[in-house]
């Protein structure tokens, strides 16, 4: 993993009773400082409180040989990520129905996560600050799962923050708020899901990757948790003149209702975009009723697994996000033959 974990597939078990399914093992690395073991902690008890069918469940910490190790739930399908470059790669972006179903199950998942309450009925805050292709997947029955609250932010009073020069997360999906180390609300998100949600509509991320910038001046110097998908220095400079023209530059050829969707929820002022991730899930869902009425798992299922089959023609030049997804030894005119067979979404 960029950040430095290390992920083992495994069955669980309970009182010696194997459960079905699978999950994941995710050895965490190992802060060096008293307080960022701290911190880490912090994280792994705010992922335990999270309760949504669309969030990758954690289900257990332990320490093993004096390191951390967590259990979690495995989803059993590609990353948004993999989808994303599969469609590339074929030529195709995944269909207008498919990214407003994912949206709106990820916007749900947020706004679980940033009203959640502890105790006393007082609000955690908790903001995901890394909503990014990679930490989103798609299951065999179209379940869509947000996964790694490991960069996650919260309000709960004494918890031990990052340090204010380290942007936690990959920045190229990062709010403008955010890389300048102001306040966050839960709209910092938003702005993050509009980004991931521009992708899959046009299969080209909303910044231009091939442009050169000079690093500002006179701004506090920041650095990442791992190497981002662009650079944090690059991504500063994009955002600083980043306006609903660099939008609709974007989305110019989306319809029209969801091209005003995505002109809320990318707005550079906070107050200015969707007040809630649940304001925003519920125009996503009016768009996909509207639109694609019917459309739901079945549908995002049969068509996740076509665009993985016919991406995986070209395997061999493209790397994708996951290890598993194409059967070994099967030849382009058998991917082929895969991808023709696959069921079709309405």
């Amino acid at each position: 993993m960029p950040s430095g974990e290390v992920l083992l597939l495994a069955h669980r078990f309970a009182m010696d009773e194997p459960h079905p399914g699978l999950c994941l093992v995710r050895r965490l690395p190992n802060p060096s400082t008293f307080m960022g073991r701290k911190r880490l902690a912090e994280e792994i008890q705010l992922a335990f409180l999270l309760h949504h069918p669309s969030i990758a469940q954690v289900h257990l910490a332990k320490i093993h040989l004096r390191r951390v190790h967590v259990v979690m739930e495995y989803v059993d399908g590609p990353s948004v990520d993999t989808l994303v470059s599969a469609a590339v790669v074929r030529g195709k972006p995944v269909s207008e129905a498919f990214a407003l179903y994912v949206g709106a199950e990820l916007a749900d998942a947020l706004h679980h996560a940033h009203s959640l309450k502890g105790d006393g009925g007082k609000p955690l805050g908790i903001i995901h600050r890394d909503v990014n292709p990679r930490n989103v997947f798609v299951g065999p029955h179209g379940e869509v799962k947000l996964s790694n609250f490991g960069a996650a932010y919260s309000l709960v009073i004494g918890r031990e923050e990052s340090p204010a020069s380290l942007v936690r997360g990959d920045v190229a999906y990062s709010s403008p708020e955010y890389l300048e180390r102001v306040p966050l609300t839960p709209r910092s998100d938003v702005f993050s899901l509009g980004v991931l949600l521009t992708e899959l509509l046009t299969g080209r991320h909303l910044f231009a990757l091939d442009v050169a910038v000079r690093a500002p001046q006179g701004v506090t110097p920041l650095r990442t948790e791992y190497t981002p998908s662009l650079p944090l220095e690059q991504m500063r400079v994009l955002l600083s003149s980043f306006g609903p023209d660099d939008v609709e530059q974007a989305v110019g050829a989306v319809a029209p209702d969801i091209r005003a969707l995505l002109h809320t929820a990318l707005r550079v002022a906070p107050g200015e975009r969707f007040a809630t991730a649940a304001d925003m899930g519920e125009a996503l869902r009016a768009a996909l009723t509207k639109r694609h009425p019917g459309y739901g798992r079945h549908e995002a299922a049969a068509e996740a697994a076509r665009v993985v089959a016919e991406g995986g023609c070209a395997r061999d030049q493209v790397e994708f996000g996951e290890s598993g997804l194409y059967p070994e030894g099967l030849d382009e005119h058998e991917l082929k033959a895969l991808a023709k067979v696959t069921p079709a979404s309405s």
